[in-house]
């Protein structure tokens, strides 16, 4: 396995690009303390490489010890073959304005089957020649169903998983996957702790789809766990994840300059284990719906 450099923390910028204080937001990720950055070619249709590339270039290079990570993504029409996954590297390579990349990451591979990924043609042959070349210097597989991803990492040829909404305070989905993961050698890259939001802000939904109402029932008993013992549960939830020995790294998503402030003092909040001891004691969390 070729190891990835992580941060504890990895802000995502799925959402730059997005709003009219963009520049300034990638100017703030970049400068950021806090971690790492992980974007991907089709995210806001390139416009989030763009605008790191153009920040990287004002303060000309990555600042000292800052690493961007990226994805290769499918075409609009579904391709995603090996040629596919080279344009793809080209395309973020030449938006970020860098020449080399830690990480490239094969990403929802949902428009081809397993095989045809695994095919000499397909994405992740590429993917291999292309660490070969040391253009990239790891490879991951990052996409969200369970049964997809434990596919892709028990072929071994992956150095890195990264899987998002599966693995929070309220869900286990992806423990045994990350078990599985840590015994392959790999590096692992828990997404969205907030389960989408819900764990933040409160919203009805978790990993962007209704909640079963018995895993809604489950989270409401945490809810009111954390009100008990004075607990910010968003504090919490990114705690759960930066505290497990199966994550190398938390990804959290930063859609705002206020997020990302916000997520510094979320950090700087100091969480009893006692909470977590007593999540655990509610039971082993029931199906959440998103896969």
């Amino acid at each position: 396995m070729q190891p990835v450099a992580t941060t504890p923390i990895t802000l995502g910028a799925s959402h730059l690009g997005k709003r009219d204080d963009a520049a300034a937001l990638a100017d703030a990720l970049l400068a950021s303390p806090l971690g790492n950055v992980d974007t991907s070619n089709n995210y806001a249709d390139g416009r989030s490489e763009q605008l790191l590339g153009e920040a990287i270039r004002r303060v000309g290079g990555l600042p000292e010890g800052k690493l961007v990570y990226s994805k290769a993504d499918r075409t609009d029409e579904g391709v995603f073959d090996g040629d596919r996954v080279r344009r793809s590297l080209e395309e973020s390579l030449e938006r970020l304005g860098l020449q080399r990349l830690p990480i490239y990451f094969f990403h929802d591979p949902f428009s081809v089957t397993f095989e045809e990924s695994m095919a000499p043609d397909g994405g992740v042959p590429a993917l291999v020649r292309l660490r070969e070349e040391g253009v990239i210097g790891a490879i991951g597989i990052a996409t969200g169903p369970i049964a997809q991803t434990d596919q892709y990492v028990n072929t071994g040829l992956f150095d890195a998983v990264l899987s998002h909404n599966r693995f929070t305070l309220v869900d286990r989905m992806a423990e045994p996957t990350f078990r599985r993961a840590r015994e392959l050698g790999m590096t692992v890259f828990n997404a969205a702790p907030f389960g989408g939001g819900t764990l933040a802000n409160g919203q009805a939904s978790y990993g962007y789809r209704e909640m079963p109402a018995e895993f809604a029932a489950h989270l409401q008993r945490v809810r009111d766990l954390a009100d008990r013992m004075g607990v910010d549960l968003a504090a919490a939830a990114v705690r759960f994840s930066t505290r497990s020995e199966l994550v190398d790294t938390t990804v959290v998503g930063v859609s705002t300059l206020q997020r990302l402030e916000q997520l510094g003092q979320l950090l700087a909040t100091q969480v009893p284990d006692d909470f977590f001891d007593a999540v655990e004691q509610l039971g082993p969390p029931p199906a959440s719906g998103n896969d």
